[in-house]
């Protein structure tokens, strides 16, 4: 079976806000997971009670006095300890490991759109986690207004930075897809079954190359 060459691998989702990408993900969870592959799915940041802490500080709306240099510190911090507590673990027993966001992310919203510095996020991520990059990055791609439109009423801190910060973000993960290996970008304007028909070829292209 073609889906067993994903065990022990790393596959993320990432995209702009209201790109569909947690929905993506579960739909991605299932499928395989009715193929009988053995996997985890998790959220970055949370993930761990621990991670989940962290991301509510993070969210919160009232949080506005927080810098971008202690954004890009929290980020990894939840992302250090979802790495050592599950996705190690599991990549380790022979599981598929999918995630929702992970390192690209911090390069878009605080390295880049937040203009922390590319160099001070991958500096970060390569002190602090046992391992950068997944196999497998999929960015789903959609435009800002589309993306922010579909927040809702509601929107969280990073969701409430505005159409010019996340524009930067877009432009972020496109340009680093365009130079990092394992990078493939799927277009996130269709429909959730177009998309994921979308994002379950390039897994499959990826897991027969």
């Amino acid at each position: 079976m073609i889906w067993d060459k994903l065990k022990g691998k790393f596959v993320v989702l990432d995209g702009v806000d209201g790109s569909g990408k947690s929905s993506q993900l579960d739909l991605l969870a299932s499928f395989l997971s009715e193929q009988h592959l053995d996997l985890i799915s998790v959220r970055d940041p949370g993930g761990t009670e621990i991670g989940e802490q962290i991301r509510q500080i993070l969210l919160r709306v009232d949080n506005s006095r927080m810098s971008v240099r202690t954004e890009a510190l929290l980020y990894m911090a939840s992302r250090a300890q979802l790495y050592g507590e599950l996705i190690g673990p599991a990549l380790d027993a022979g599981q598929c490991v999918l995630c929702d966001r992970w390192v690209s992310s911090t390069y878009a919203y605080q390295g880049q759109a937040g203009e922390a510095g590319a160099k001070l996020v991958l500096d970060l991520a390569e002190a602090g986690l046992e391992r950068t990059w997944p196999d497998l990055t999929i960015i789903i791609d959609l435009p800002i207004e589309a993306g922010l439109a579909r927040v809702g009423k509601a929107p969280d801190r990073m969701e409430s930075k505005g159409e010019e910060f996340h524009q930067r973000v877009r432009e972020a993960f496109l340009d680093l897809a365009g130079v990092q290996g394992g990078f493939r970008v799927v277009d996130g304007s269709g429909s959730i079954d177009e998309v994921q028909q979308a994002v379950r070829e390039v897994v499959e292209d990826y897991v027969n190359s």
